[in-house]
């Protein structure tokens, strides 16, 4: 994994707005209507080479597929794993939105309606039967077409995504939840290799354990309980990949709201930092973290690892400020050293194929530029 040796490099989260004409050969596939699979294929590669080329264009040093094969960050998984079936009941709610829910009943009543855009129902899947890893041919074709889609470019790296082992749906199989998680990390650890062997970073994406350490439905020895379990999966899923070849992504999840019951970064990051990952991005440009900076004044980060701190929003369609960028990577900087500190997104900006995703495709960019733009500034002012 790079690092800022000489300058403060940028990256984002991973997911970006699929074109529409990629949506809607989805939509027809994910609700089991006649589609047109070459056709599919070629907007997938076409919209990876795309958004690449935007990434480039915009300033993205380290770049990625932005999960146009993808249904969405975690439902992907339905068409890799084996001994899943789907939940054909009403999606249920993460208990942790419980509360924000609660909270403010209009403005979630309203906020649920986008997901009526998506390409394809939210439903959870079940497992009943073996896990096993059956996802060797579509994991390749992402490697392919993110390889081909680098190729005219002369990009600093390039990592692929893939979600954590963990919240697929119910285990209506294996004895204990410790089996079935282990299970999934076992299957899922192929998918991991197979994108570190083809030469590129892997991201976890890992907004579980945030979610599981805000559970309200748990007490707070069993949530604690419950996140070590996570960590010990992951780690055993990432077992003897370079850490230098893996950085780990976690979030307040796609509640894009009020987020008045968020937990504080400082609860998470014992957790995170026990994830053997030689980078962790995270939110800061959540209006409810911006002040966190300061638990690295007393979190010593151990040697070895990398800082991404979320500096562009990707739940508003603000285009932050340069200066305002640099001046949070500089602080940054100060605390875990320059060559610490890579700038990037607090999420996905599209975490599922939809026809409304929260930040409009057209102001991404933007974004990017500026995040570049604050990374120019802020070497600037660090390295002189």
């Amino acid at each position: 994994m790079k690092r800022s040796t000489e300058r403060i490099l940028t990256t984002h989260a991973g997911s970006l707005a699929r074109p529409i004409p990629l949506l809607d050969t989805m939509k027809e596939r994910e609700n089991g209507r006649p589609y047109d699979a070459d056709l599919l294929d070629r907007q997938v590669s076409d919209a990876v080479a795309d958004r690449v080329r935007r990434q480039v264009e915009n300033g993205i040093d380290v770049v990625t597929d932005g999960e146009m094969s993808k249904v969405s960050f975690l439902g992907y998984v339905k068409d890799r794993l084996g001994g899943f079936e789907p939940d054909m009941e009403t999606t249920r709610m993460a208990p942790s939105w419980q509360r924000e829910v609660d909270d403010f009943p209009e403005y979630y009543e309203e906020y649920f309606k986008k997901y009526s855009s998506t390409v394809t129902p939210l439903r959870r899947i079940i497992c009943r039967g073996p896990i096993s890893y059956v996802g060797q041919e579509l994991v390749q074709t992402d490697i392919n077409n993110l390889r081909a889609a680098i190729e005219p470019y002369d990009v600093t790296e390039a990592f692929i995504p893939s979600t954590g082992p963990s919240g697929f749906g119910a285990n209506e199989y294996y004895p204990s939840h410790e089996e079935y998680l282990a299970a999934v990390a076992e299957a899922m650890r192929e998918e991991y290799l197979a994108i570190v062997d083809a030469g590129f970073v892997l991201q976890i994406d890992d907004p579980f354990l945030i979610d599981m350490l805000s559970d309200p439905t748990m007490e707070p020895d069993e949530r604690e309980r419950m996140a070590w379990v996570h960590v010990e999966a992951l780690n055993h899923a990432l077992q003897d990949i370079p850490m230098e070849r893996i950085r780990h992504h976690t979030c307040y999840g796609l509640n894009h709201g009020p987020r008045m019951n968020d937990i504080p970064l400082i609860d998470v990051v014992p957790y995170m930092l026990a994830i053997n990952a030689g980078a962790h991005s995270f939110e800061v440009a959540n209006p409810r973290h911006y002040h966190e900076w300061r638990i690295w004044e007393d979190v010593k980060l151990p040697d070895g690892k990398i800082l991404i701190p979320g500096l562009i929003g990707h739940a508003t369609n603000y285009v932050e400020h340069p200066e305002l960028v640099a001046d949070y990577i500089v602080k940054y900087a100060g605390l875990v050293g320059r060559e610490n500190v890579i700038a990037g997104s607090d999420c996905g900006f599209s975490s599922r194929a939809t026809y409304s995703p929260e930040v409009h495709p057209t102001v991404v960019w933007p974004k990017f530029r500026a995040l570049a733009e604050g990374a120019a500034l802020a070497t600037k002012e660090l390295w002189g």
